[in-house]
Order: structure tokens, then sequence, then C-alpha cells
């Protein structure tokens, strides 16, 4: 069972790591058609989905204090806002950096906020927990470096850089206040968890499908934020024409697949956690975060994000995904701990 819980926690790493992708083969749309789809897609109809065919319909939010679903709601709007930055990040700087940095930050902050909701934990577990973020810590510098050095490489070549995306420190800036808002989702699972698990368990559900209890009301919150946001930036550019455009469908399927991933990822490490038993949140922590990492850089490589760096700056990429991932077994071991 544990070999089946590795590889699915691996799979689930992998598509988030590759759930951007599909946003660089899109044609004719702006960058507010493309997210404002992935938004839609992604925080309303594949939640609504999941949860009538994994939780058997809404029954289950029913069943617990709605004052738990409300301290949820508003922990999952600063989520979503971070999840919508981090799509504008990815815009200005790419794969890598976007994923590197977002989750990095995400990892630094959201690492510790359940020590606010259930109390600091064992020294040993504290100390090793906060060593490892320090490691990811010098992981995000690192990746923050190797951007800013990729953008003078590419100023030192002649080559022109888009001004749409803006400057590198910006979307670096973009990614890292992302991720600090994004820890909302942290937060919002901590509190929710425990209730929503206990009435998963009274309907006679699956425990890891708690993961997808969780994740509607959150999805749902977030969403609101990034779909009013949308609707007022299409209409104040006038875009909603570009999406009368003959790419709609092939453009449909590509932002479905980003949607399908971004939301199957957190489902899919659930599932892996459930199957490694004891060592579920620890080791399957480790394969998830780490593996998504690996698979954003080296696919923003794959499509040429750092073709015009310098040995230096990919030093520095490199460098940063090495602390990242020492960084996240770190705190994977940490968590054992407890």
């Amino acid at each position: 069972m544990e070999m089946i819980g590795v590889l699915w926690a691996l799979l689930a790493g992998v598509m988030l790591g590759l759930y951007a992708l599909p946003e660089k083969y899109t044609k004719d749309f702006k960058y507010e058609n493309t997210w404002g789809l992935f938004f839609i897609l992604t925080m309303f109809v594949v939640p609504v989905i999941a949860s009538i065919v994994l939780l058997g319909g809404f029954d289950v939010f029913g069943m617990v204090d709605s004052s738990i679903i409300w301290k949820m709601a508003v922990a999952s709007v600063l989520w979503g806002t971070g999840v919508m930055m981090w799509g504008k990040a990815i815009n200005h700087i790419g794969l890598s950096l976007g994923f590197s940095l977002f989750i990095g930050t995400v990892i630094l902050v959201g690492s510790v906020i359940p020590f606010f909701v259930a109390g600091l934990p064992a020294t040993n577990v504290f100390g090793t927990i906060m060593a490892g973020l320090v490691v990811v810590l010098a992981g995000v510098v690192m990746n923050g470096k190797a951007g800013l050095a990729r953008e003078q490489d590419e100023k030192d070549a002649g080559k022109e850089r888009d001004e749409s995306k803006g400057s590198m420190l910006k979307g670096i800036i973009i990614a890292v206040v992302g991720g600090l808002l994004a820890t909302g989702f942290s937060f919002a699972n901590a509190v929710g968890a425990g209730p929503l698990g206990e009435a998963v368990s009274e309907l006679g559900l699956d425990a890891w499908k708690t993961a997808v209890a969780v994740m509607f009301p959150i999805f749902i919150s977030g969403g609101i934020v990034m779909g009013l946001y949308f609707i007022q930036q299409l209409s104040q550019k006038k875009l909603w024409g570009d999406f009368n455009t003959p790419r709609l469908i092939p453009n449909f399927f590509l932002i479905f697949i980003m949607a399908f991933f971004h939301y199957a990822a957190s489902a899919m490490f659930a599932f892996a956690a459930s199957k490694l038993g004891a060592s579920g949140n620890t080791v399957g922590y480790a394969i998830f975060n780490a593996s998504c990492v690996i698979t954003a850089i080296m696919s923003g490589i794959v499509v040429g994000e750092w073709k015009s760096a310098s040995s230096k700056a990919k030093g520095f990429l490199y460098a940063g995904l090495a602390c990242m991932v020492v960084g996240i077994v770190i705190i994977a071991v940490g968590n054992g701990l407890g």
C-alpha cells in the first residue's frame, strides 16, 4: 500500500507542477481571458462536480457549525487573492520562478500556521521544522537572485522584455506576496479539517474524501474574489469579444486541463496520504511539494524560459531548487517526529 501512496503523491506533485503549462499554448486569448476562464472552471465547476461525485452531494456541510464554514470562507478570500496573483506572477516571470517562489513562500508561512491553531509542538519537532524552513528560505532567495540574473542576461543579449509582463522584480514581488496571502488555505484547512472529517466519517465515506469536503468552501469562497476581479478586468479592457475566436474550443480544452490538474492535485495528495498510513502527511508532503517544484522548473526550462540565461543564473536556479527540496524533506522529518 505504501508504494501506491508514494506513486499517487508523486503524480499529484507532477500534476500541480504542470497545471499552468497549457496556458503557453492558448491562442487569441489575453491574460484575462485565459485565467478568468481557468478560475471559473477550477473554483466552481470542478469542485461542484467533485462534491457531487465523491461526497454524494452537499449534506456534509450542513453537519458542521456554520461558524467553521465562515472562518474558512474569510481565510479563503485571502487564498483566492494569492492564487490569482500566482497566475499573474507566472505570466510575468514564467513557470520556473513563478512556481518555486510561490510554493516556497507558501511552505515557509503555511508550515507554521497550524501552530497558531493547535499550539506549539514538542521542542524537537518545532526546532527541526524551523531548520527546514530556513533552508527553504535560502532556496526562495536563490530563486529570486536567479530571476534577476536572468533578466540582466536577457538585457546583455539585447533581448527586449515584453513590456506587458513588467519587470522581473515586479513579478518576483507578486509571486512572494501571492504566496503569503495563499497561506489562508493552510489556516482554512486547519480550522475545517477536524469538523468536516468527523462529518465525512459519519456519512461512512473514506477518510481521504475529507480533502474534497475541505476544498469546497475554500475554492468557492476564493473563487468569488477571482470571478469579480476578472469580470471587472474583462469589462474594463473590453476583452469579452476575444472569446469569439475559432480557437475557443481548443483553448477551452487546454484551460479545462489546467483547472482539472489544479484541483485534482490536492485531492490526489489526500488520497496518497491515506495510503501512506502514519507517514502520509510527512513522506507524502515531501514527495508532493518536491515533485511539484521540480516539475515546474524543468518544464520552464524545456519550453525555453532559460535559453538566454547564463550559467550563473542557472546556477542560482538549481541551487534554489536543491535548497527547497532539502528543506521540504527536513520539514517532513520534523512533522514525522510528532
